[in-house]
């Protein structure tokens, strides 16, 4: 038996073998690697490298063109309220003024018809007293008209006849 059958016979062996483990192959391989594969994927991290770093800058450009255009908005959101809250205010005041001027005028009107109220009434009052008082001097002459001829003669009933017409005139 062999030392290389009795590490194999086990499970586990170690084969030194050159040319069974190619290790030389792998030796040539490693090397390529190392000799080439660093300018080639070099270039190719750098290229990317290069490509992240652009992709970083525009994205950082973008970052401040919208944060620039963030704090715009919010300023002219801020300007917008302000100005909201103005018209607010503004259209308030307004209401309250129509609602003070509306109220006035109302009562104005009220005051003007309460007045021409008691001025037709006191128009009719005074048309219904006058009327009264025709009617009442009206009804005292046919009285005293109708009472007076056998009391009075001739002459002096043509004198109270015309006192009486010019006192109904006068009234």
């Amino acid at each position: 038996m062999t030392f290389y059958s009795f590490f194999a016979a086990e499970g586990f062996g170690l084969n030194l073998n050159l040319f069974e483990t190619n290790i030389l192959n792998l030796a040539v391989v490693i090397f390529g690697l190392y000799k080439f594969l660093p300018n080639f994927l070099g270039g190719m991290l750098e290229r990317r490298r290069k490509a992240i770093l652009v992709d970083l800058e525009d994205a950082e450009e973008r970052l401040a063109t919208a944060t620039t255009s963030l704090a715009k908005a919010q300023k002219d959101l801020a300007a917008a309220e302000d100005k909201a809250m103005q018209i607010r205010k503004d259209c308030k005041a307004r209401a309250e003024a129509i609602r003070l001027e509306s109220e006035k005028r109302t009562v104005e009107e009220m005051a003007r018809i309460k007045q021409g109220a008691a001025s037709d009434l006191d128009a009719e009052a005074a048309r219904v007293s006058a009327q009264l008082r025709r009617e009442a001097a009206r009804l005292a002459i046919e009285k005293a008209l109708a009472t007076l001829p056998g009391k009075l003669d001739k002459k002096t009933k043509d004198k109270l006849v015309s006192q009486s017409i010019k006192n109904m005139g006068a009234v």
